[in-house]
């Protein structure tokens, strides 16, 4: 039961992980984003567990969208947070590349509306017109928040078992609002003051339209997700990026597979225990076997005298065996699936990834057969000694 349960529990965590992390980084061929660690960069921007490597001009990242190998391209930019939810800013394309859907409500239209994820939704306790107030950082704090510019909710999702169900989603506008707001006020009052004179003021309007144009030549992102038309692009744009550019290019699947390796090795460490204590189980089941078998002699011996045959008594403590090893398989799945059902409350808080409970896979049932095989093949050599049972002599003894 111990091996069992420790073995499938691996097994589904493992597996689930993998169909997690599989339809969060689908939709997406590339990030870019600024220099760092290129895993870095794809946990911050596209599975949202990590903090972003920097952030990059949104003139120089859109750049890329000309090159005719490019199908598309999403701009994502966050670093606040409401109550430890992300508050992501992008374009409602994002959602299209999840197939989200509308519970209720409608998308975001205008700044400072956002759209909430099923689980974001339901954890934080948020109607359609609710209002929030961001944070600075990606960490639950009380201490640095954007009072003056609230978010209104203006929809709600429905759950699509990706990261999207834990984000706070809104337009990139708000996001570039929310951080010049205190830029953009100091700047008022100053305009204020220096109101004199027309000519001052028309000379000032002209140099606010060049500021503007530069603000907005200045303005950043986190990163941007690319989708190509040609998988082949994919390594000639990277290293194009990462040589001739100031920005980092960064490959979600290549970056998961080499995550997945290091995971991998202690996913075989524990499978190897597990297989250590199923061999051992193994053994323990043979030696029973064999006790039983001996300690039970006068009752064999007793059958054979009703007319059992040996094939029958063989089978007796075959069947004894098998019930002990299929019952013991199907307390450890019980309890194997327990355990990442347990596991999932820590892993959708801190990562909004879940297990969930689910019927028993090929490799579970190949682990099943192994056992029952095993048993068998125990059974009948313990049971050698039934064949050569000495009836009257046993009895006598007795």
């Amino acid at each position: 039961m111990l091996s069992i349960s420790l073995a499938t529990c691996i097994l589904q965590i493992k597996n689930q992980l993998n169909q997690h992390l599989e339809i969060n980084i689908k939709p997406f061929d590339m990030v870019i984003g600024a220099k760092g660690s290129p895993l870095q960069l794809v946990l911050s921007s596209v599975l949202h567990i990590d903090n972003p490597t920097g952030n990059i001009l949104l003139k120089d990242a859109l750049k890329i969208s000309k090159n005719p190998m490019v199908k598309e391209v999403i701009p994502v930019s966050y670093g606040d947070n409401y109550k430890g939810y992300r508050i992501l800013g992008t374009y409602d394309t994002y959602l299209k590349q999840y197939e989200a859907k509308l519970h209720e409500g409608k998308l975001f239209e205008k700044s400072f509306e956002v759209v909430l994820g099923s689980y974001a939704a339901q954890k934080l306790n948020l109607q359609l017109g609710s209002t929030l107030v961001s944070a600075h950082g990606l960490a639950d704090n009380t201490l640095e928040t954007h009072d003056e510019k609230p978010f209104t909710v203006v929809g709600i999702l429905e759950p699509t078992g990706s990261v999207i169900d834990h984000l706070i989603i809104t337009n990139l506008e708000s996001i570039w609002e929310v951080h010049e707001h205190g830029d953009e006020k100091e700047h008022l009052e100053e305009h204020t003051e220096e109101h004199d004179d027309h000519e001052k003021h028309e000379n000032e309007h002209d140099e606010e339209h060049d500021h503007h144009e530069q603000h907005e030549d200045e303005r950043e992102i986190t990163s941007l997700l690319v989708k190509f038309r040609n998988p082949l692009a994919t390594l000639q744009l990277s290293r194009y990026i990462n040589e001739q550019t100031s920005m980092q290019a960064a490959l979600p699947k290549f970056e998961i597979e080499r995550l997945m390796e290091f995971l991998g090795i202690g996913f075989q460490a524990i499978n190897s225990i597990a297989l250590i204590i199923l061999i051992v189980a193994g053994l323990s089941i043979f030696i029973n076997l064999i006790k039983t078998v001996r300690e039970r002699k006068q009752e064999l011996a007793l059958l054979r005298t009703y007319g059992a045959s040996s094939i029958q008594l063989l089978q007796l403590v075959f069947f004894e065996a098998l019930f002990l090893s299929v019952f013991g398989f199907l307390l450890g799945w019980l309890l194997g699936r327990f355990g990442a059902w347990l596991l999932s409350f820590f892993t959708q808080d801190l990562y909004g990834y879940s297990f969930e409970f689910s019927l028993p896979d090929n490799r579970e049932l190949l682990i099943l057969f192994l056992v029952t095989l095993t048993t068998f093949l125990a059974a009948i050599i313990a049971s050698l000694s039934i064949f050569k049972l000495n009836v009257s002599k046993t009895i006598s003894n007795a």
